[in-house]
């Protein structure tokens, strides 16, 4: 199978097109726009020519504590998502796969393994309720909250772009939100591979002993 690469720069400039509403209902479920597509590529891994930059993002994690992003996953292969915890769908599977697929790694990477989760819904998402949301996936996944801009501008720099949380046709509360995976090298610390919501536990199982190891998938 082959890697499909493309420009960080591109997926800046779709930020705002790759939209996900999770658990919405109707034509909403699907992304406004497909980030990138290699023709013939099977692969659900995307390496960047130009890795992005780890965002400068100090918030609080599930203990309540202070977590700085960058100072507590510095030399870690790290794995960043922005989503949140009453989605329906998308959040919970991309969590789901990629914590079945850590367990196949041996104990000391998956120690060394930082899976970071960044709430796109802070207002709801308090550090108790992450945590909480969290321990049924992997307890030992980091889970952040904090000021919304804040998260919101973080997202951006990675090319993930999110709405404020608003209410569907049906009064339910959601998040419309980008469901990239960006993979963080324990060598460089950039983001050097991103993941779809399409990524499924095999695509992870296959691909985490090499990022673990900063290695192209």
């Amino acid at each position: 199978m082959r890697t499909k690469t493309i420009a960080a720069a591109a997926l800046l400039a779709a930020a705002s097109l790759t939209l996900t509403a999770c658990g919405s209902g109707g034509d909403n479920d699907k992304p406004v726009a497909v980030v990138s597509e290699e023709p013939g590529s099977d692969k659900a891994a995307t390496v960047l020519d130009q890795p992005f930059e780890k965002p400068d993002l100090v918030l609080t994690d599930s203990q309540g504590k202070k977590y700085d992003l960058r100072k507590e996953t510095q030399g870690k292969p790290t794995l960043i998502y922005f989503g949140y915890t009453h989605c329906p769908d998308v959040c919970p599977s991309t969590m789901s796969n990629i914590a079945v697929a850590k367990k196949q790694l041996p104990k000391a990477e998956q120690n060394d393994l930082r899976v970071v989760f960044v709430t796109t819904d802070p207002d709801r998402d308090t550090p108790a309720e992450l945590g909480k949301w969290l321990k049924g996936i992997d307890p030992r996944f980091v889970g952040l909250t904090g000021d919304f801009s804040t998260i919101q501008a973080g997202a951006r720099t990675l090319g993930i772009a999110f709405d404020p949380p608003k209410k569907d046709k049906n009064g339910k509360l959601i998040s419309e939100h980008g469901t990239q995976v960006i993979a963080f090298s324990p060598k460089t610390d950039g983001g050097y591979v991103l993941y779809g919501e399409d990524a499924t536990v095999d695509d992870y199982t296959k691909d985490l002993p090499k990022l673990v190891k900063g290695q192209k998938p």
